[in-house]
């Protein structure tokens, strides 16, 4: 159903039409909650530090963990000390009191917590090698950061925009440049969180993979706000099992001769399977889960000798049960120097 509907939203279809009256009074509430935060009516929690906050304003995966990897690898270069925040989406034993705050720091952890915590938090706990904690209340997992890690000096919020509570003092919006804002509708007509005005709002747009069409869109929409391209690349072949690494074009002769299977449990599974067919590793079949799916043994007994190559979020889940012929795609997020040191610039200007 995720898949066809984000399919769905790119065109328009008629009975989008009929859901356009509920999409007016989504649009009416968010614009009435933003508003409330704005005058104080709801609360607006502030913390130490700087909080940069990376997001979107349309349903489905658009990058932002690997922009959130690639950001924080920069700032530490420029001297910050980081800590991570996230909400920690479908965490598969989620019975925990509201405002349980969970701690991940290390790969080691991030596998024995798995139950307890979202695969983009042990993502971010195993590449970052720093302090990430995941909370439904945000400002609640940047205090308990802080007390725990009183030398991080600034937090990155991975996803989060729409979620007000937080104060932020940089705000980037992330799009996917091949969908776009898709029929330009908000929920549940089309993908938008929030109206295309929002970027108005942000401080940077990161547009992921590059679309002449998209980028003069939003240069129309916020002709002021800094824009920045994004890539993934530097692609390397990772065993689930055990960590071994080999080049892609190690990979594309070792799995000569093999079907390859590709399985994807993201917001947007055909980009991960256009990715792999752009680098040589052509899959023979592909397979959609839905996002944050919780992986089983069950899920890979089909087809025994193919090689099944999987991003590395859902890699995460399959840790425990995976065996040699299961591989993950790693990739690091490319932006231009620029970015970084547009970044660096304003965290020095809030110092001041």
């Amino acid at each position: 159903m995720e898949a066809w509907l984000l399919r769905e939203w790119q065109q328009g279809s008629g009975w989008q039409f009929v859901l356009r009256p509920l999409s007016w009074i989504y649009a009416l509430l968010t614009s009435l909650r933003r508003a409330l935060f704005r005058a104080g009516l709801f609360s607006v929690q502030r913390v130490s530090v700087p909080v940069i906050v990376i997001g979107n304003i349309t349903v489905g995966g658009t990058g932002k963990t690997p922009l959130v990897l690639a950001l924080v690898l920069h700032l530490q270069a420029s001297g910050w000390r980081c800590g991570i925040i996230s909400r920690g989406y479908a965490r598969e034993s989620d019975d925990s009191p509201p405002g349980t705050v969970i701690h991940v720091v290390a790969p080691s952890q991030a596998s024995s917590l798995r139950p307890v915590i979202s695969d983009e938090a042990a993502l971010l706990a195993s590449r970052s090698g720093v302090p990430v904690y995941t909370a439904a209340d945000r400002p609640a997992a940047a205090r308990a950061l802080l007390s725990a890690h009183p030398d991080v000096d600034v937090i990155v919020c991975d996803d989060g925009l729409q979620h007000y509570a937080l104060h932020r003092d940089i705000e980037i919006c992330v799009i996917d440049g091949a969908r776009g804002f898709g029929n330009g509708a908000l929920l549940p007509a089309g993908p938008l969180r929030e109206p295309e005005s929002r970027l108005l709002q942000v401080d940077a747009i990161v547009t992921n993979g590059h679309a002449a069409d998209a980028g003069a869109g939003i240069a129309k929409l916020a002709p002021r706000v800094p824009r920045y391209s994004m890539s993934l690349g530097n692609e390397s072949l990772v065993r689930v099992g055990d960590g071994k690494i080999i080049s892609v074009e190690d990979a594309i002769a070792e799995f000569s001769g093999r079907q390859i299977i590709a399985v994807a449990g993201t917001g947007n599974p055909a980009r991960f399977f256009a990715h792999l067919s752009a680098i040589g590793l052509v899959p023979s079949v592909t397979q959609a889960f839905p996002d944050h799916h919780p992986y089983a043994a069950a899920d890979f007994r089909h087809a025994p000798e193919a090689i099944v190559v999987m991003t590395e979020k859902d890699a995460v889940k399959c840790s425990q049960f995976a065996d040699d012929r299961m591989w993950f795609m790693r990739v690091d997020a490319i932006l231009p120097k620029a970015f970084g040191d547009f970044i660096v610039q304003r965290l020095s200007e809030l110092e001041k």
